[in-house]
């Protein structure tokens, strides 16, 4: 029988693919399979799956809207690729945190707040109003005023119109949930006139625009000391309302400091603002729960209309698994199709596994693993089919026991008739796939290409570095080393951590574990604190434009550009792409962008410099026989050389690039953005920059996330040169490779949420392993063949 012509599409075909290291290949991507795609970090899975696969199939898509429409679009750039044939429909869902503003939390990230802000509106007594009355995002407003009503012919009448809104926002704390008292000691110095430079607040110099303003406000005299000042001055220097002043012809509007750091620094995420800044931040302000309404965000109303005694507070702070079943008991015929809803978003968060998060837990607390499942809640009950879903590592911050639960999640997908794209490292997922794309041999221009295509027992017997590591088991250590100390941590309550006392031991290498929900980042950020000593490496994104790259980030750039300058006897500015070196044709970028209004705009790489960003007249000159743009176009193993020896020799270039070796990045080029690299690279790149500090404690979230199996031996050697340096290093990890290797396992559990938040097990590998007795227990002794 003739196969139907529509049926012979079941294959995306990709021919001569070139984006970013990929070295033109081509590849078949069975239809409603589900395939992963393995190699050490950099070998560009990610370049094949999300910016040609992925990004090809959403540009399409974003031609079909109206030309008025794409304009409010994000324009994508086709992908350097020949030939892209079957494609779907692609969902991608990758590692991003969730947006970490102060007001997002799980529950509106998830829709799950909408649904129940309107059932309570429906069913709650003592009436409040509609839906946006329980909201902590809505404010109450009202107002009053006069309109002119046209009658027409020169008639009209002014009628009084009133307004009113109802909203839920907590008038104290503005829906934050909490409050910050700001010390004004640390604003300025009140024994020196603000000429002096009084100020303490990063940016406020009396150099720039500041120093106009408050020489030309007229509120105060600047060359009296502050401890001087009148009430009526200190109040305009730190409490004025914003007001229209002129200074030297132009108009400006003066507003008091209080109110102004409000706006520009407290009220973003601490954690989103530069270094400096943050560590400001910390220094003036106290932080607390708000007195008024005990960090509900939400307004005495709201807080005393209730369904069954329960208000939509408590039922937000409920965790999800529980709230499910507060929903369950609900009966009302009027609120029926709501309740469904409700409760099938509900069963969701359990089914994936973060049944123990709540509604009110802020989104940017939760970790790269978490927001990737949080947002594929909404594709579990997806009615659609033949689309093609992608994955960026789901297994991330997965315990080895919730694994199982991911798989089935894929599974599922792929069975409701779904092309599955995984990019994975972890052997258990990998065992799943129906095919297999290895991508290699190593990373960066010694990758991009396909080493293996097949099935799971292909890739066993294929002889490639993934298959030859995918069966490696590491050893529990014969020896531990001896603590040097202890940190104690007593009485820990942060999130759903019950009491907790614990010691953990300093001067050796100590992992945190347990299952995802545990208590395990609680107790560790929560409990330690990034201060003097202490040096906190985590995932989140390092914040940087497509001009940073890993010499302007670890500050390689500054010695390599004096070493330039001085070997050609010129100044260290013209070696900057962002400064007087910079090619004046595109700036400094290397490429063009050319906007085509609602077409999708163009980059081309720049006729003048060639890509280089240096004005041709700074690439005379050289160092060790090569120019600047040479130099950042190495990868770090090149560097490394160069810059160890010879006429090029410079101690402080060679010294952060060995650091950059140290972490796995020999393949990363100098020049390459930092906008391109993956999270696991952000991590260790971070790692490399902080190796250099005095910390004496380090404390690493989920190193070998993003890390190849081949790469998790590095790693683990990184490790011990930091302990045997005298460091100590604490490790909230998940691999049972990084388990087996520490001197002193600390096992949180036994489950997550509120069946979580106890040291079930404290000690040496060995000891877990010959115990059993917890669920890290079991699956380490399975790993280590014990």
């Amino acid at each position: 029988m003739d196969t139907h012509a529509a049926d012979r599409h079941d294959l995306i075909r990709v021919h001569g693919a070139r984006e970013n290291n990929l070295k033109d290949i081509s590849i078949e991507i069975p239809k409603r399979r589900l395939t992963v795609f393995t190699g050490v970090s950099g070998s560009g899975k990610s370049s094949l799956v999300f910016d040609t696969v992925a990004a090809e199939s959403q540009r399409l898509i974003n031609e079909t809207y109206s030309a008025f429409v794409q304009g409010f679009m994000p324009t994508l750039a086709r992908p350097e690729v020949d030939v892209l044939d079957g494609l779907t429909t692609a969902i991608i869902v990758d590692q991003s945190r969730l947006g970490a503003d102060p007001r997002s939390t799980v529950g509106t990230v998830t829709d799950a707040n909408a649904m129940l802000r309107i059932l309570f509106s429906r069913l709650a007594e003592p009436h409040v109003g509609p839906p946006g009355a329980y909201s902590f995002n809505v404010a109450s407003v009202s107002a009053s005023g006069g309109i002119t009503v046209d009658r027409g012919a020169d008639k009209s009448r002014t009628e009084k119109v009133t307004f009113s809104r109802t909203g839920g926002m907590c008038v104290h704390c503005e829906g934050r949930g909490t409050v910050s008292d700001i010390d004004l000691t640390q604003l300025y110095d009140d024994s020196k006139s603000l000429n002096e430079g009084a100020l303490t607040i990063p940016g406020y110099t009396m150099d720039g625009w500041y120093g106009r303003i408050y020489r030309g406000c007229g509120f105060f005299d600047p060359d009296k000391p502050i401890a001087k000042f009148t009430k009526k001055e200190r109040h305009a220097l730190l409490y004025q309302e914003p007001t229209k002043i002129k200074v030297e012809g132009i108009n400006l509007t003066y507003e008091g400091l209080v109110p102004k750091i409000q706006k520009s620094m407290l009220s973003k995420d601490v954690d989103s603002l530069q270094p400096h800044i943050r560590a400001f931040v910390l220094r003036a302000t106290t932080t607390g729960t708000c007195p008024d309404c005990a960090g509900t965000r939400l307004s005495p109303a709201v807080r005393a209309s209730k369904i069954d005694g329960v208000s939509i507070a408590d039922a937000c702070a409920k965790e999800i698994r529980d709230l499910a079943e507060w929903v369950r008991k609900l009966r009302d015929p009027s609120v029926a199709p709501l309740l469904t809803a409700l409760q099938h978003a509900l069963d969701s968060f359990t089914e994936i596994g973060l049944g123990y998060l709540s509604l009110d837990r802020p989104s940017g607390t939760l970790s790269g693993g978490e927001a990737q499942r949080v947002k594929m809640i909404r594709h579990l009950g997806s009615s659609l089919t033949d689309v093609t879903y992608v994955f960026d590592e789901p297994t991330v911050g997965l315990h080895p026991h919730d694994i199982q639960r991911m798989n089935d999640l894929l599974l599922r997908l792929r069975d409701k008739g779904n092309t599955v794209l995984v990019v994975e490292h972890k052997p258990e997922t990998i065992a799943i796939a129906d095919h297999v794309v290895d991508l290699g041999p190593g990373a960066g221009t010694a990758g991009g290409t396909v080493c293996f295509e097949g099935t799971v027992a292909g890739l066993r017997a294929g002889g490639t570095l993934t298959g030859r590591h995918l069966d490696d088991r590491a050893a529990v250590k014969e020896t531990f080393r001896e603590p040097s100390g202890a940190l104690e941590i007593r009485g820990a309550r942060a999130h759903n951590l019950r009491d907790v006392d614990v010691d953990i031991p300093l001067g050796v290498l100590c992992v945190v574990t347990g299952v995802a929900g545990s208590g395990k980042s609680s107790l560790v950020h929560g409990s330690i604190h990034s201060d003097e000593g202490v040096v906190s490496v985590d995932q989140t994104a390092i914040r940087g434009s497509r001009r940073s790259n890993p010499a302007t980030y670890t500050g390689l750039l500054d010695p390599v550009r004096k070493a330039f300058a001085k070997a050609n006897g010129v100044k260290p500015a013209l070696f900057s792409a962002n400064s007087e070196g910079a090619c004046p044709n595109c700036n400094g970028a290397g490429v063009v962008y050319t906007d085509l209004g609602m077409m999708a705009g163009i980059s081309t790489t720049c006729e003048e410099c060639e890509g280089r960003r240096y004005d041709a007249s700074v690439l005379v000159h050289r160092l060790g026989g090569r120019n600047i743009a040479e130099v950042l176009a190495l990868p770090v193993a090149e560097a490394l050389e160069f810059f160890g020896a010879g006429e090029a020799r410079t101690p402080a270039a060679h010294k952060i690039l060995a650091r950059l070796a140290d972490v796995g990045l020999g393949y990363l080029t100098l020049g390459q953005p930092l906008t391109t690299l993956s999270g696991g690279e952000r991590q260790r790149l971070k790692l490399a920059v902080h190796m250099a500090d005095k910390g004496g404690v380090f404390v690493l979230d989920e190193p070998t996330s993003g890390l190849h199996l081949a790469d998790v031996e590095q790693l683990l050697a990184l490790l011990d040169r930091l302990v045997d340096a005298g460091k100590s290093v604490i490790v909230v990890e998940h691999h049972q490779a990084v388990m087996a290797h520490a001197d002193w396992i600390i096992d949180l559990g036994p489950g997550a949420g509120h069946d979580g938040g106890r040291v079930v097990f404290e000690g040496t590998p060995a000891e877990l392993v010959a115990a059993r007795s917890t669920v890290t227990g079991e699956h380490l002794a399975a790993y280590v063949g014990a």
